[in-house]
């Protein structure tokens, strides 16, 4: 097997990759607060501007469809025409959508801006994993890049909620969408000046129609089942015609795929059993932590009666453990070790932290339950974050990074909307049945129904919580069983891999010829 031994020069030699590296997590900062600070100022922007209750999760929806639906044809975007010049694009059209929100004035123009940013969300978030993939190719710069760029993708969405609060409580919801302006303006004009794409790096193939009609359909059909089955329950007509169009149209789409010459998603990005392992145990953590978010937002805000504001600084040792496995931990360690022991381990440990917060309960202390609880979580997902970031990328074709890219953010999307929709329906599930054996106490009412009322929400919450365990300890299976390749370097286990995959990578994957 030969190698091509010039691939990492490009980035080595490249004096401003580190500037670079401020820009594209500057972006990825901002599509992550965006994707929790609008939540916390919905309330307000439902009232203003008059949107219903039932037309409410729309303002969410339409981000999450657009987002999750058009993120493989955005990163093919980015392959073909370039990864610098789709990021800039995707900041300026971001930054003109959440201009479009903030000046809102009525449902249809808010829920056309939420549906604007996820499209060139969509283009960016792609975009700018991909380019940390090409020009980060040296295995310690790699690991300190990564250590970067997963600590933001970890933590952004708590800063996120501190930011919400103070925007909402101390300014107008108007702000939760200008905030966005003054990031895409410095991350575009700064990218626009550092950025290098390595030579050779583009795809020149002509796009794949098919492929981006079938997987656009079948994703946007699989995140809108899952965003109508919380509200309209999991029997709900609608909800399992969604399922199956889905089903229908994304088996369509891998048999387009194993056939078309030049392939939207090439198959050997999938079945590459590593990157294969990084996107499933990825997709099912974020379903816990999307889950979890959720549950300890409502907890403390509505049980404890937080307020937004002090909600937000609640959630800060997730972020300083994210910050802290990510930097200190995964960054360190993942030129020293394999993957696996990485990831397989960070997801236990996140798992733990989980287990102690099965123990809510109405009055229980912040910080002898709830604060360690997150320290752990936050930990064990910076740490596993971290190489799963950099491996999903690694050893694919420099021409297929993108797509690689975009196989990521998908992987998290789907598995949010999964997580918020599944999860969700099992905590109230448990708080009706909680609410049903207590009937008579609850129909007391004053303080006595109000407690009754609290404990039942906990009840729910702890009960989903549980599944979130379990998911967790499935992802920390799949990262110990499927992802076998050695550290960085070393030459070590290797995984079978297939077609055009380079073996520039220092985690080892070969090249089989077709």
């Amino acid at each position: 097997m030969s190698k091509t031994a010039a691939a990492p020069a490009p980035a080595a030699a490249d004096p401003s990759r580190w500037k670079a590296l401020v820009f594209i997590a500057l972006a990825q900062l901002m599509v992550v607060l965006d994707a929790t600070i609008v939540n916390i100022a919905l309330p307000s922007a439902q009232t203003d501007l008059g949107i219903s209750d039932g037309n409410r999760q729309w303002v969410i929806t339409a981000y999450a469809l657009a987002f999750g639906g058009l993120l493989l044809f955005g990163g093919r975007i980015a392959d073909k025409w370039g990864r610098k010049n789709a990021f800039i694009v995707g900041l300026v059209g971001f930054a003109l959508a959440s201009a479009l929100g903030g000046a809102a004035n009525g449902e249809a123009m808010m829920l056309g801006a939420r549906a604007l940013q996820g499209a060139f969300g969509a283009l960016l978030a792609p975009a700018a994993l991909s380019l940390l993939a090409v020009s980060f190719t040296d295995a310690k710069e790699r690991a300190k890049a990564f250590g970067i760029y997963g600590a933001i993708a970890g933590g952004g969405g708590a800063v996120g909620l501190i930011l919400g609060g103070f925007l909402t409580e101390y300014l107008n919801w108007r702000w939760t969408f200008f905030v966005n302006i003054p990031f895409a303006i410095v991350a575009a004009v700064g990218a626009w000046m550092v950025i290098r794409e390595p030579a050779g790096s583009r795809n020149s193939a002509r796009l794949d129609i098919p492929g981006v009609i079938l997987s656009t359909l079948g994703l946007v059909s699989l995140v809108y089942g899952f965003t109508r089955a919380e509200s309209a329950g999991w029997s709900d007509a609608v909800t399992v015609t969604l399922f199956i169009a889905s089903a229908v149209l994304l088996l369509a789409f891998v048999a387009v795929e194993s056939k078309v010459k030049s392939p939207l998603l090439p198959l050997r990005v999938l079945l590459e059993r590593n990157r294969g392992g990084v996107y499933l145990s990825l997709g099912l953590a974020v379903i816990s932590m999307f889950g979890l978010f959720l549950f300890l937002t409502y907890y403390l805000q509505v049980v404890k009666g937080f307020s937004p504001v002090k909600t937000g600084f609640a959630f800060l040792p997730m972020i300083a453990g994210m910050i802290t496995g990510s930097t200190q931990i995964g960054a360190r360690l993942m030129t020293r070790v394999p993957p696996r022991l990485l990831m397989g381990p960070g997801f236990l440990l996140a798992a733990t932290g989980m287990l102690l917060l099965t123990q809510l309960e109405v009055g229980s202390s912040y910080p002898a339950l709830i604060l360690p609880a997150q320290l752990l979580l936050g930990l064990g997902m910076g740490t596993a974050f971290m190489p799963a970031m950099s491996l999903a990328t690694y050893g694919v074709n420099p021409a297929d990074a993108g797509v690689a890219s975009a196989m990521v953010n998908t992987s998290q999307q789907v598995g949010g909307a999964i997580g918020t929709a599944l999860l969700n329906t099992i905590a109230a599930s448990a708080t009706t049945a909680f609410l049903t054996d207590h009937a008579a106490q609850a129909a007391a009412g004053g303080a006595a129904g109000k407690l009754i009322q609290a404990q039942a929400m906990v009840e729910g919450y702890s009960a989903a919580i549980w599944w979130a365990v379990g998911i967790l300890v499935i992802s920390a299976t799949i990262a110990f069983t499927l992802i076998n390749t050695g550290r960085p370097g070393s030459g070590g286990p290797v995984a079978s891999g297939s077609g055009a995959d380079s073996e520039d990578a220092e985690f080892k994957v070969p090249v089989i010829a077709h």
